[in-house]
């Protein structure tokens, strides 16, 4: 990727101003700090007011200058925001009296004339430098991006994202950025003016430490690793009559992707939510229609380019299931002895030695509501938008129902999950005789308890590591579903050490 840490835009007109604020809105994280520098009327305050509207959603939001008031706070959607003025600044301990130093936490500082405090922001940040041109129009300006520190990648990544979306011939687009997942991926609605497309932002993942025989965590779990599982998946899954977002355009190097946009109407409604039924039945139709097919291992991506779906081999599956050691019992301030450890990968290993032996399907990984689009438009197989599955794997086909009918971020009933199982074995048994349910009914517990125990160990990960507190709220309905699976017969030993060592999300946290 060309360095593009710091850069220099053209801003002609307010149109251009618009796309410049949602772009940069698109970029910015909690608690980042941003400095916006310039001489008086170069537009340092009407970009912070239209930046602050488009993060709002408000175009009529009021956006006072705060000049004289030097701090003025908005909570907006994705995160609280302080926009200061430091003109009138002239010691830094006018700042400390403010409250500065103690603002809302995970906020994201705007400030205006930074100069006249230069020690106190830190020198990690954005910083936004407007100039006039008036020799090219009177209300001509370029605007200089620039990521210092820590944020130079961050920044260069915002100029390569802009750069393809220009590439692509969407140059006057503008883009909002999309609720994203928990992972480093995220995703912006590009406004055409015709037809509404999907931006994928996908950065190449970089190797975490090593854990184990030399391999980081993302290689032992065969987690994607750039944007080429998504192409050959999606594109396959098209050819197949299965509606995944059409590939409109691709940088396989860089990570960014045109996707069509299947819309946003889901398969649950409601506050909390909860399963359409007949949307779910459709998913479980549309799964069980997928583990029928005879599914190749090798998938094309581009000319002379082909992608392999790893194995969902037992080192995946047992380093997912440490992650509620690693990470969930730390956080009520436990942790096995190392023998009770090594009895708990004992236990997992013999679990799962009838999963691996099942004939091997395509394992989606992610198949469950956030990522399920209903499309009424569309019949038979392709009434359902499938998405996320960069991830994939082959694997036992109990993996993915077992996804859908637990749901994490979704209350499933017990009645619900039981009848659309029994929906899926019945076409199952209808089309191979020698489908034997009692087994695979084994094996979707055992799966079921192994995804259990890794979310509650990631949604913990995402708190203490990742700041997203938001997770939390998941855990005891994905608590309740493990006990759920853990009631199977053939996982008794389990259950019995998960009884032992592991404390229900009721039990106080370590702080």
């Amino acid at each position: 990727m060309v360095d593009d840490s710091s850069f220099t835009l053209a801003v002609p007109s307010e149109e251009a101003l618009r796309q410049l604020v949602g772009d940069f809105a698109a970029a910015l994280e909690p608690g980042d700090v941003v400095s916006l520098s310039g001489d008086l009327g170069t537009g340092k305050t009407t970009f912070a007011r239209a930046l602050i509207r488009h993060l709002a959603d408000d175009d009529t939001l009021e956006v006072p200058s705060p000049t004289f008031t030097l701090l003025q706070t908005y909570e907006l959607p994705r995160f609280p925001l302080v926009h200061a003025d430091f003109y009138r600044v002239t010691d830094a301990s006018e700042l400390d009296q403010l409250g500065f130093d103690d603002l809302p936490p995970l906020s994201v500082i705007l400030v205006e004339w930074p100069e006249r405090a230069p020690n106190a922001l830190p020198a990690d940040r954005w910083d936004i430098a407007f100039g006039l041109n008036a020799k090219a129009g009177p209300n001509y300006r370029d605007v200089r991006v620039t990521g210092l520190g820590e944020y130079a990648p961050r920044a260069a990544r915002l100029a390569a994202r802009r750069r393809f979306l220009n590439e692509c011939g969407y140059q006057g687009a503008l883009c909002e950025r999309l609720t994203g997942d928990a992972s480093s991926r995220s995703y912006q609605k590009i406004l055409t003016g015709k037809r509404n497309l999907i931006l994928m932002d996908s950065p190449r993942r970089p190797d975490g430490p090593p854990v184990r025989d030399g391999k980081p965590y993302s290689a032992i779990a065969h987690l994607a690793e750039d944007v080429r599982p998504f192409v050959a998946i999606a594109r396959a899954l098209r050819a197949l009559g299965f509606s995944a977002p059409e590939v409109i355009a691709a940088d396989l190097d860089d990570g960014f992707i045109v996707l069509e946009d299947l819309g946003s109407e889901l398969v649950v409604s409601g506050d909390p939510p909860a399963p359409i039924r007949v949307r779910y039945e459709a998913a479980v139709h549309i799964l069980g229609t997928l583990h029928k097919l005879k599914l190749p291992a090798r998938l094309p991506v581009a000319p002379q380019v082909e992608y392999r779906l790893p194995t969902y081999d037992m080192d995946a599956f047992l380093i997912e299931s440490e992650l509620l050691i690693d990470w969930y019992l730390p956080n009520y301030g436990t942790a096995p002895s190392p023998a009770a450890r090594e009895d708990y990968v004992r236990l997992w290993r013999r679990a799962l030695e009838p999963a691996l032996a099942e004939p091997k399907t395509w394992v989606l990984r992610d198949y469950h509501s956030p990522n399920l689009i209903w499309l009424p438009e569309r019949r038979g197989l392709g009434c359902l938008g499938l998405i996320d599955f960069q991830d994939a794997l082959l694997g036992p086909a109990a993996y993915d129902l077992a996804s859908l009918l637990q749901d994490a971020r979704v209350d499933v009933p017990e009645a619900l999950e039981l009848d659309l199982m029994g929906r899926y074995v019945r076409g199952r048994s209808i089309a191979d005789a020698s489908f034997d349910v009692p087994q695979f009914a084994m094996i979707y517990a055992t799966l079921a308890a192994q995804r259990a125990s890794k979310i509650l160990g990631i949604f913990t990960r995402l708190n203490r590591r990742d700041r997203k507190p938001q997770y939390l709220r998941h855990l005891p309905r994905v608590w309740g579903y493990l006990q759920r699976s853990l009631r199977h017969p053939a996982l008794g030993q389990l259950a019995a050490w998960y009884d032992e060592h592991v404390p229900s999300p009721d039990t106080k946290r370590e702080s």
